[in-house]
């Protein structure tokens, strides 16, 4: 707290600040900070509002915090903190968890439309105005594999289930008949999940497990007409195997949303391939998406102002 009793909040960030946050300023006392100044501004502070999506500098200035209460990462989950150490101090840990699932479903729906109704190719003869009718693929009866039953993973199951795509998944944990995901195998089962599959779509988190999951034996148990579509980390594919599956035929596509090193070099053969889309890092991304991360942070913000639960809470124990 500072002198007049109002909780102390350091918001980290990078080049990127958060929009405005007045209604913030005028209930806490605000502080913002790069991660080579965190140590120096951590002292005193009750709440830490992390906007830096690599949370640069956290790891080193911990030490500083010494009455910190409450950490809030700025994003899907908060797996880029130091979950682990902030629990051990006391400290609750909290994510902008919900705020990304819908507007990145509609993106892999966005994609898989795209695929089958050969929408790169209608743009590229058009830019070379050249008249070429082709026939193109239903979407109803397709089926897609959703890799990830989080939240985000959730939400890409139903949308895909609305337009007619049966879905499956693989998750941590096995069980039948999910409402939104079908039938959810453990990732010992991935490889003949993947035989099935005319779209795979990778919604999981990166950890220590899922590191490269989708490499050359992967790819070649997917059926040469399927696509992949990756909109949650680029270091889940190992890319060389990709491009080779690519060229050899042995994958009929791959819509990448996310790389292992952003941006995509300009001399990735990934940008000439005729049936890969390339975007940047931009799946979640809809109009208005900073101003709802400062919204969930200001409500919760009033629960912590309040004595009441804070919403989206990381249990100890859990990876974020």
């Amino acid at each position: 707290m500072d002198s007049s009793g109002r909780p102390v909040v350091v918001v980290l960030h990078g080049t990127d600040r958060p929009p405005p946050m007045p209604g913030i300023e005028r209930r806490a006392t605000v502080r913002y900070s790069t991660g080579p100044l965190l140590s120096a501004t951590l002292p005193g502070a009750d709440v830490l509002f992390v906007w830096d999506s690599r949370a640069n500098g956290l790891s080193d200035a911990l030490p500083a915090a010494t009455g910190l209460r409450w950490a809030h990462a700025a994003g899907a989950s908060a797996r880029h903190l130091p979950i682990p150490r902030l629990h051990a101090a006391g400290v609750t840990v909290t994510s902008a968890r919900g705020v990304f699932d819908e507007p990145m479903a509609e993106y892999v729906l966005s994609l898989v439309l795209a695929f089958a109704k050969d929408l790169p190719a209608t743009m590229r003869l058009q830019q070379r105005r050249v008249w070429a009718h082709r026939e193109t693929e239903r979407l109803a009866g397709a089926h897609a594999l959703v890799v990830g039953s989080g939240p985000i993973g959730r939400a890409i199951g139903r949308k895909l289930r609305a337009v007619g795509v049966s879905v499956s998944a693989v998750g941590r944990a096995a069980r039948p008949r999910d409402p939104d995901l079908g039938d959810v195998v453990g990732m010992a089962d991935l490889r003949r999940a993947l035989a099935a599959a005319d779209y795979v779509i990778l919604a999981t988190p990166l950890t220590p497990d899922t590191a490269g999951l989708i490499d050359e034996n992967a790819l070649r148990a997917m059926k040469p007409t399927a696509r992949l579509v990756n909109i949650s980390r680029g270091g889940l594919v190992v890319l060389p195997d990709l491009i080779d599956a690519l060229d050899k035929g042995e994958l009929a596509g791959a819509a990448l949303n996310v790389f292992a090193d952003e941006p995509l070099p300009k001399s990735s053969p990934l940008w000439d391939l005729p049936d890969v889309v390339i975007s940047p890092h931009m799946a979640g991304d809809v109009k208005g998406w900073r101003d709802e991360l400062v919204r969930l942070f200001a409500d919760n913000l009033d629960r912590y102002l309040a004595g009441e639960p804070l919403i989206n809470v990381i249990p100890p124990g859990a990876t974020g």
